[in-house]
């Protein structure tokens, strides 16, 4: 099944989406934030909490910040403390966390030595995450790939050691993917909380102990089913580079990770995002993390069939962002849902029309279809028969992650048992249609080709508009989701810094010269 569409439409999207976002890089290269900092602090090996239940990333990072010294970069800091105390990284944030001495109060080091220091710093972190991801790239090679659509299963109890026990009951149904689902707001946290926890409201803490007690989990039962399995946190929010870098090191393969997610749905201010988006792809990127973007939530606060161009128009702009960080496009989670009225009339070839577009626009990436949610009204028959044709759609336009609806939608989290009956639902759609898309072929000018061309051409009109007033100043406009945030509002906008000219970041500077892309 082929939608035709008109090539030099297409090629004047992406040229349209590039030119927006090359606006908005010449505005990244100029700028890091504090989460940025803390990223660096992490990767050179600072991790724990202070007699206070500070992360001692945050001590280091604040301390600096409030001696005026942060435009110079945390490495530079980090590596003259290093060489003036001859302690490592995580002593002297333990220092630090004490109070005994203030990072930028120490006198300046030989400028050799430091920067010695901090090649090694750099060279250390590079080496540990390229260790786990080429171990987990081993690993999915000798397992074998699960066949698309993947199917994407959550787990949110709060307690980490019930998601295991839940997320090792869907792998044995036939989950290829599980996603831990943050506690509520975490991504509104200016930290990340430290070890493991048994406690969380509408999911579990994103923290690198529960990290790895996933993925040890989740390694344990894959040479059981005979297949790799695929672990997924969240991304978005304050936070984004540092859950970023604590994934790569604990080896998950997926995280949401969007361009402009947190700044519509979370507030977050849109300069604090940009900037932090960069720094976390380049890590995504380099540790061959599959990002999946958030364009599914546009149309739950908008019309999903007037404002679908909108959805298109992000998914180019996403699009963007990650190739300026040197992503690969088979770690592009294009985002989209099923979220059509199930009282419109034809809505099912409405939905038919806009998952084959995003296929076809995105045909080496990796899109991620989302479940019926919005209209999910807690009526469990109907809710899996909405799921059923979500799952048909599915597999019909060939998409390649599947996260699962759930009947209960609408009425609680999820039971093991709505878990089950979701699998079981999928797994037989996936089996019966299996080749039902290339058995199709599109009535010219029919109902799902006309869609689709007028979606693609309202796309391009935005993408003009946008290019034309800029990305942050449409943003600003309600250009997405029908919701405004202006440029200097929002949080975190506090922890936005212009860079000095003797800002030093070689980590990141590492990275860029290994994916072979720059600011």
């Amino acid at each position: 099944m082929r939608l035709e569409l008109d090539g030099e439409m297409i090629e004047r999207a992406r040229k349209l989406a590039k030119e927006v976002t090359d606006e908005v890089q010449k505005f990244i290269g100029l700028r890091s934030t504090d989460s940025v900092e803390r990223t660096v602090a992490r990767l050179f090996g600072i991790d724990g909490v202070n007699s206070e239940g500070a992360p001692l990333p945050n001590v280091v990072v604040d301390d600096v910040k409030a001696g005026g010294g942060l435009k110079r970069g945390i490495s530079y800091w980090i590596a003259n403390g290093c060489v003036a105390k001859n302690l490592d990284p995580q002593k002297l944030a333990e220092a630090v966390g004490r109070k005994e001495f203030s990072l930028v109060k120490l006198p300046p080091q030989n400028e050799d030595l430091v920067a010695e220091k901090m090649d090694e710093l750099t060279a250390k972190a590079i080496e540990k995450i390229e260790s786990v991801r080429d171990k987990r790239d081993k690993m999915l090679e000798e397992l074998g790939d699960p066949k698309k659509p993947y199917i994407y299963v959550i787990v949110a109890t709060g307690n980490i050691y019930e998601d295991v026990i839940q997320a090792r009951a869907a792998v044995r149904e036939g989950a290829d993917i599980i996603a831990v689902i943050r506690s509520t707001a975490q991504s509104l946290l200016d930290f990340i909380p430290y070890g493991l926890t048994t406690e969380g409201y509408g999911g579990t803490y994103a923290t690198q102990a529960n990290f790895k007690i996933m993925r040890e989990a989740l390694d344990d039962i894959a040479p059981k089913v005979g297949r790799y399995v695929r672990l997924t946190n969240y991304a978005s929010g304050l936070c984004m580079p540092e859950i970023s870098a604590i994934a790569a090191l604990e080896g998950l393969d997926m995280l949401l990770n969007d361009s402009m997610y947190g700044i519509l749905f979370r507030n977050i201010n849109m300069m604090r995002t940009f900037v932090d988006q960069y720094t976390s792809r380049l890590i995504c990127a380099f540790s061959h993390i599959t990002i999946n973007t958030g364009e599914d939530n546009y149309i739950k606060t908008s019309d999903p069939i007037e404002r679908a161009h909108t959805v298109t128009t992000s998914q180019l702009i996403n699009e963007q962002f990650a190739l300026k960080a040197g992503m690969d496009p088979k770690y592009m989670g294009i985002g989209h849902a099923f979220e059509i009225d199930p009282d419109v009339e034809n809505g099912f070839l409405y939905e038919i029309s806009h998952a084959l577009l995003t296929r076809t626009l995105f045909p080496y990436a990796t899109p991620k279809y989302m479940p019926p949610t919005r209209y999910m009204t807690g009526n469990i028959f109907k809710g899996y028969a909405q799921n059923t044709l979500y799952n048909l759609v599915s597999i019909m336009t060939d998409q390649s992650i599947h996260l699962l609806g759930m009947l209960t939608e609408a009425i609680h989290t999820p039971l093991v048992q709505d878990r089950y009956l979701a699998i079981s639902n999928a797994k037989y759609v996936f089996n019966n249609a299996a080749s039902l898309g290339s058995e199709i072929e599109l009535k010219k000018d029919g109902f799902i080709q006309r869609e689709a061309q007028k979606v693609l051409e309202n796309a391009v009109s935005l993408l003009e508009h946008v290019k034309e007033v800029g990305l942050m100043t449409a943003i600003e406009e309600g250009t997405f989701a029908d919701i405004s945030r202006r440029m200097d509002e929002g949080k975190g906008a506090d922890g936005v810094f212009i860079k000095s000219e003797d800002y030093s970041n070689p980590f990141i500077e590492e990275i860029e010269r290994v994916l072979g892309v720059g600011r």
